[in-house]
């Protein structure tokens, strides 16, 4: 198999066991894979498929694309290829050993996820609280040290420095832990209104760049115009979204809540972020640096993965203070 990859077999201990090859976020294998996979006639899978589809499991929009394949006679075609949605789909109704080994497998890593995944998030949010409040602290102690103890101007510089330079980060989380962030400090006058042409143009451009799949940027439905649209909806005439600053977080937010491609969602939010913000001219600061970090851009665009829909005004709030004029 070529495109993904998943080979069920048993362990040594005798327990059911499976080696993915993924494909960027996801598996995709053609018909003729899954009947492999499953050890089953392709007809069979075929209807299992239809079942699904048919049966509002899943939407086959979203889960299926056609993707050029060279077949044996040096042609090409273009080749159906299914998700991880539909191969765990199929797992599930197919009856065949390997078919019946997918769901031991699949029960139990469910089963794992259900009980020590988390575990591992509960322990991992305490870490980052307790990171978070150890951060505070320090500083807060470094402010007392300024106050009550008298340093030598090395000293004393050193210090000031470090509350300083951090200040408003930690300003930002304080205004966060307690609800109150706000948007100030933004930009009204806009030089770019990204449309959907030149966002494909430019998605394409990356792919072709950084040596993407076919799939990167293959839209699965039309929810990106969507994603567009929103950043410029209106009420009683005027902006929903002010500022430059609020369009851009926006725009961030919904391309990566929407997923809208078959492969390479993350990274097309990420990207199309930066763009607006360039040809807004505000990626850049008066002195040439950039006004927001690599590993600030890879954070904010996995914190805002993870978040719930319920969390979106905060998510923006908080994307719009780490590029507003302060920062």
């Amino acid at each position: 198999m070529q495109t993904g990859e998943i080979i069920i077999y048993q362990s040594q201990n005798g327990q059911t066991s499976i080696d993915v090859r993924l494909e960027k976020e996801t598996v995709w294998l053609t018909l003729n894979q899954l009947a492999t996979l499953f050890n089953r006639d392709k007809s069979v899978i075929s209807r299992h498929i239809s079942n699904v589809f048919k049966e509002s499991e899943l939407a086959s929009n979203s889960v299926v694309a056609k993707n050029a394949t060279t077949g044996p006679d040096g042609k090409t075609y273009q080749v159906e290829h299914f998700n991880l949605d539909v191969i765990i789909s199929v797992g599930y109704r197919v009856k065949s050993p390997q078919g019946t080994q997918f769901r031991i497998w699949a029960n139990k890593v469910l089963k794992d996820y259900l009980v020590k995944g988390y575990a591992v998030n509960e322990r991992r949010l305490k870490e980052q609280s307790q990171q978070l409040e150890q951060l505070k602290q320090t500083v807060k102690l470094l402010g007392n040290v300024l106050e009550n103890q008298p340093l030598n101007s090395d000293q004393a510089s050193g210090l000031l420095k470090v509350i300083t330079d951090y200040t408003y980060a930690l300003d930002v989380l304080d205004q966060y832990d307690h609800q109150v962030l706000e948007i100030k400090e933004t930009t009204k006058e806009e030089f770019f209104r990204i449309n959907y042409e030149e966002a494909m143009a430019a998605i394409n451009g990356l792919r072709d760049k950084f040596g993407g799949s076919s799939l990167f940027g293959n839209e699965k439905d039309g929810s990106f115009q969507g994603s567009l649209a929103v950043i410029y909806q209106t009420f009683d005439g005027e902006d929903l979204y002010r500022s430059v600053e609020e369009k851009a977080a926006c725009l961030l937010y919904f391309v990566i809540k929407n997923h809208s491609f078959s492969d390479g969602n993350k990274r097309i939010a990420a990207f199309l972020f930066v763009w607006f913000l360039e040809k807004n001219r505000l990626l850049y600061k008066e002195d040439g640096s950039r006004r927001i970090a690599d590993n600030a851009l890879v954070a904010l665009t996995l914190m805002i993965a993870e978040s719930k829909p319920e969390e979106m005004e905060m998510m923006v709030k908080v994307v719009v203070n780490l590029i507003n004029l302060r920062n």
